[in-house]
């Protein structure tokens, strides 16, 4: 019986990918990490009190915009034909919107997939794959799937990426994985950090920059990186602030050689539905703003109520938080809004006393706060 190493896998991946590219998609969602990782089925709650709250999943409750409902509704009759050409037109929109040329962008069924695939592309056995702790956990996954060695790096004092630590932590690092803003925290790693990682990095290795949280911020995008060919992969989604989780649309953004090895790994259309979803999003120019504020103005409430009943949490500039209460362990603290019918998110070992909480309506995070006195006054 012979057994793969992680470049074996790889290249056994590839090869199914280029000889088979429909049937390794038929077996791929058997794959811990295809597509959507396991951890994110973490969010699943079955059948939910129709009162309850879903503040789990760092997902957007106000859905796709108007017009991108539309054009969904406007598509779905045409669903028995591929309409490649709704994909390239996504990408093309994508690569003007962000300076570049269509062949830098790659579009994806969500940000998870090409995280996935930039993971098998980039590290093996002796080309690590290194993170943020607590940060998020899908790269992490199918790094350990396929063998590659994973370092963990624990946040600055200010719950940035430690940008230096990272680009020390192995001189053959084959991805260094920056979430910005970072997932759970919701906390911003400066410009000029991510700057000089990509400067001072190990030759070779890969800087994958997830944006799939950078439109509810104000902070500049990373095209540029990329612009200039730095050795960087971007990130990004239309999960998050376009409020389209469920109809999974995302893009990989670099270099062409670059995007060009995460296509070994898997083949097939991407969802119709999403591409169109996501190419009338980027169209609306009031979206990102609009949403940007109302969401962040939501945020900040809560974070004004906490503030005022001396809560701990962390400050953050995204659709989520962490936070502390009365020093429980962060699973009693999940388990505690449960039984108010106020499902927040996980927890994460870096951080046992904390539990991520996501940002949902108005009227959804009034609820929560109403749970959070019973609960911190029991």
């Amino acid at each position: 019986m012979s057994i793969l190493t992680s470049e074996g896998l790889k290249k056994e991946f590839s090869r199914r990918a280029l000889a088979k590219g429909g049937a390794l998609l038929a077996a791929g969602a058997a794959l811990p990490f295809y597509n959507e990782p396991a951890l994110a089925q973490l969010s699943m709650i079955g059948n939910m009190d129709p009162n309850a709250v879903k503040i789990n999943a760092n997902e957007n409750p106000l859905g796709p915009c108007n017009e991108a409902a539309e054009a969904i509704y406007g598509v779905i009759k045409k669903g028995g034909r591929y309409m490649y050409e709704e994909t390239f037109s996504f990408a093309k929109t994508l690569a003007e919107q962000e300076g570049l040329k269509p062949n830098y962008v790659m579009p994806f069924p969500g940000s998870s997939d090409p995280l996935h695939r930039s993971v098998l592309a980039f590290t093996s056995a002796d080309k690590p794959f290194v993170m943020a702790d607590p940060g998020y956990e899908a790269g992490q996954r199918a790094a350990q799937f396929i063998g590659s060695k994973v370092i963990r790096v624990p946040l600055k004092a200010d719950n940035s990426h430690d940008v230096k630590a990272m680009v020390a932590a192995s001189p053959n690092a084959g991805v260094i994985y920056i979430c910005n803003p970072n997932n759970p925290t919701g906390t911003i790693t400066k410009r000029a950090d991510i700057e000089w990682a990509i400067a001072n990095k190990p030759a070779g290795s890969i800087i994958v920059l997830d944006e799939a949280y950078i439109h509810l911020t104000n902070e500049a995008f990373g095209s540029e990186f990329v612009a200039k060919d730095k050795d960087v992969i971007i990130l990004r989604t239309f999960s998050k602030l376009y409020g389209m989780a469920g109809l999974r649309a995302g893009a990989a953004i670099g270099r062409p050689d670059l995007i060009a090895k995460l296509s070994s790994y898997g083949a097939g259309a991407l969802p119709l539905t999403g591409m169109v979803g996501a190419h009338a999003s980027l169209k609306v120019a009031s979206l990102v703003p609009q949403r940007r504020k109302l969401i962040g103005d939501t945020r900040e409430d809560v974070f004004s109520f906490l503030s005022k009943h001396n809560g701990k949490f962390v400050p953050s500039v995204s659709n989520k938080f962490m936070m502390e209460l009365n020093g429980m362990p962060g699973r009693d603290i999940v388990a505690a809004f449960v039984k108010e019918k106020i499902y927040i998110g996980r927890v994460w070992p870096a951080w046992p006393k904390h539990a991520r909480v996501s940002i949902g309506t108005p009227e959804e995070m009034a609820k929560f706060k109403a749970a959070y006195l019973k609960i911190a006054n029991a």
